[in-house]
């Protein structure tokens, strides 16, 4: 009897192993509410709607590392996937090791999007993830942000006047003789010292204003004009230096000296527009009126006063028969504001005609 219980026993285990199927049965669950036709759409719980329930035997999950150019791990970068059903949108950050896993996923199609601060976007080609499918997405690497800002560059005023000096240096009559005191944007920006100065020695030193000084030594020796030096090479010598002396002195003291006491602005403001009658006025005034740094116009001290200066400092150097006191030295100093005057009529109506490297543009008052 107990070996017939025994086999008996064995037979039924033997047919309850046959029924067993070839998984193991899942634990019991709440019965799934019906799928959706479309492929790849997780069915709803009927007691939790609009939540998506993924098959545990068929769901995947897709994965990736994030670099950057140098193979730098990114931590910290936003990892966006985006399915066919608004339910599998899913956002991830990057961990420590740049890495990013999303689990749980029903099949279908896919996209992944890497955001991070100061690169540019990346997006991966579309995925077909297959049941049960483990995907992992190559060649994660992030490029630098190419950005493009329009940027407004603001100059200082005197980085603006110092761009103007650099053209009125160009400025040549006929392409030759220096015309660097003279400016054709009537709202130049006001100079500094040190560009008053640098203009004024610039001029001093140019090559033609020896050439010209060398002319006017050799038509005083002509003249016998300041006796006192003599002739022959001597003489010559004497009045060449006198004359370079004079505009050396003229220029730096009504040039830039006086001009940087006063702060006013040492350069003719070409006018260029209105009648001959106003234009011409300008011109002559020029002489004893002139434009402040402050942007006012005023008495010019700078160069009345410079020419007093210039002529009676030629005193110190011309032969004493030459040297007829303070009479003389006002009567020059006249002579010069004379000369000034006829100057700035000429550069009103004519010598921008004939000067090269005039600011494209420049005309004068608007």
């Amino acid at each position: 009897m107990i070996l017939t219980a025994f086999l008996s026993g064995m037979i039924g285990l033997g047919a309850q192993a046959q029924s067993v199927p070839s998984q193991p049965a899942a634990p019991p669950m709440p019965a799934p509410a019906p799928t959706s036709t479309q492929q790849g759409v997780p069915g709803r719980l009927p007691d939790a709607p609009g939540q998506a329930t993924v098959d545990p035997q068929t769901s995947g999950s897709i994965h990736g590392t994030v670099t950057d150019p140098s193979g730098d791990l990114l931590v910290g970068a936003s990892v966006k996937l985006d399915g066919d059903s608004p339910k599998t949108q899913q956002t991830l950050l990057t961990n420590s090791m740049g890495f990013f896993d999303f689990t749980g996923l029903a099949p279908g199609t896919f996209r992944v999007t890497i955001a991070s601060k100061g690169f540019d976007e990346w997006t991966a080609p579309e995925i077909v993830l297959q049941p049960g499918g483990s995907y992992e997405v190559p060649h994660i690497v992030l490029h630098i942000a190419t950005t493009h800002t329009d940027v407004e560059v603001m100059l200082t005023v005197q980085e603006i006047a110092e761009e103007q000096v650099r053209a009125e240096e160009k400025q040549r009559i006929l392409g030759v003789v220096p015309n660097f005191y003279v400016t054709y944007v009537w709202h130049a920006a006001p100079l500094t010292p040190k560009q008053k100065f640098r203009l004024a020695l610039r001029t001093s030193i140019d090559p033609v204003t020896f050439l010209i000084d060398g002319a006017t030594a050799g038509i005083e020796q002509s003249q016998d004009y300041l006796s006192g030096y003599g002739q022959g090479a001597t003489g010559y010598a004497k009045r060449f230096g006198a004359a370079y002396a004079d505009d050396f002195i003229a220029t730096m003291i009504g040039g830039a000296i006086l001009p940087s006491l006063f702060h006013q602005d040492p350069r003719y403001f070409y006018k260029g527009t209105g009648s001959v009658e106003s234009r011409a006025l300008h011109a002559i005034s020029s002489v004893i009126i002139c434009k402040g740094d402050n942007g006012h116009w005023q008495p010019n001290y700078s160069n009345v006063l410079g020419s007093l200066a210039s002529a009676g400092i030629s005193n110190l150097y011309y032969p004493t028969t030459d040297r007829d006191g303070a009479a003389v030295t006002v009567d020059n100093a006249l002579i010069g504001i004379a000369e000034g005057a006829v100057t700035a009529l000429l550069q009103e109506f004519i010598i921008k005609k004939l000067s090269r490297g005039v600011p494209p543009g420049a005309g004068g008052q608007p």
